[in-house]
């Protein structure tokens, strides 16, 4: 089931001999279940991709569908509204409310929209990311690598048609990076969460199962690749 699907999507900024293809024909299709690595050097139109999938900018020009719904369609509310349902971001800085307890950080797209949790989802979210015991804590009190963790779990509580991970590991030391790179990896297999990883570090983008290489804002390679067990279940 193809879960997103861009179609010769591009954007231009400025005007005139000040303009700036940041995107020029990105055709993309990602189906439910896939773990897609993104991965280019600064400049090369990532993060650009990553705000227009995120509905935080909009093309250009060109077509970008994500769970059978038209981005282009959506008005600035109606794209909040998307965002917070369909579309779970990570960033490598975890934008946690220092004020609020690690349960009611991860809940709090669905208190938003005042909506209840599915309890045996909830815990299984947490259970999976291994913070079931830090549920009563502050953002403050927990490691660098446990803050991602939560702030993993909030973009998983709405059970999200895409997952796009934002250099999730760059805040983090390399044993952190270990951890929450197979926090995704278990994410992805146990939850059956479609994943889209944004990075620059192509070790990084080996842990995915598909890579694809942007450049000067074009796709120029994708691939598809066996990926090791988790370093857990090793």
């Amino acid at each position: 089931m193809e879960i997103l699907k861009c179609q010769g999507v591009r954007k231009v900024y400025g005007a005139g001999d000040n303009q700036v293809r940041a995107l020029d024909g990105i055709d993309l299709s990602v189906d439910k279940g896939e773990f897609v690595a993104i991965v280019g050097a600064s400049g090369s139109g990532k993060s650009t991709l990553l705000h227009i999938l995120g509905t935080v900018d909009k093309p250009t020009e060109g077509t970008v569908i994500i769970d059978g719904t038209h981005l282009s369609r959506l008005n600035p509310t109606q794209a909040a509204i998307f965002r917070r349902r369909k579309v779970g971001l990570v960033y490598q800085f975890y934008n946690l409310i220092p004020t609020l307890t690690v349960r009611r950080n991860i809940l709090m797209p669905l208190a938003l929209d005042k909506k209840k949790p599915n309890q045996e989802y909830f815990q299984k979210v947490v259970d999976t990311l291994g913070i079931a015991d830090r549920l009563e804590a502050l953002p403050g009190q927990l490691s660098g690598g446990q803050q991602q963790r939560v702030a993993i779990a909030r973009s998983l509580i709405y059970r999200p048609a895409l997952l796009l991970a934002d250099e999730p590991t760059g805040n983090l030391d390399q044993k952190n990076s270990r951890e929450i790179m197979d926090m995704l990896k278990l994410s992805n297999r146990s939850l059956e969460q479609t994943i889209l990883l944004i990075t620059h570090d192509e070790k990084i983008a080996l842990e995915a199962e598909r890579i694809i290489t942007v450049q000067d804002g074009r796709i120029i390679s994708d691939e598809r690749r066996e990926v090791k067990a988790l370093s857990a279940e090793a």
